[in-house]
């Protein structure tokens, strides 16, 4: 693993503490390549904690989840993984983008969390 996935993971993990004893997890694969994230609606239960493992297809993404205050980089292909993770303790819509411009349709590239 290199120090610049290292880094991206220590960015993003602390949005979740370890594991709670109890606490369901759901892990979801997500594929990000120009310029859409699949799948781009993850619905969960409230309470759940969700591990994102995001891959890329093409070149380097960002993954930012605003609300989470997540913002870390998706490698390019081949280079590796994104492992984030996510606790949907409260009920809503909660919107993950890319925040590493890649391209004409980039603006276009987000999905949803939906927190039933």
């Amino acid at each position: 693993m290199t120090r610049f996935l290292v880094a991206a993971l220590l960015m993003a993990l602390p949005a979740v503490p370890e594991q709670a004893p109890g606490r369901p997890r759901k892990v979801v694969r997500i594929t990000a390549e120009r310029f859409t994230f699949s799948p781009s609606r993850i619905k969960v239960k409230q309470g759940t904690e969700v591990e994102l493992a995001v891959t890329s297809e093409d070149t380097g993404h960002g993954f930012r989840i605003p609300a989470a205050q997540i913002d870390a980089v998706v490698p390019q292909m081949g280079k590796g993984d994104l492992k984030v993770r996510f606790l949907a303790n409260k009920k809503g819509r909660y919107v993950f983008e890319c925040s590493r411009p890649c391209g004409a349709g980039h603006n276009l590239m987000r999905g949803f969390i939906i927190v039933e």
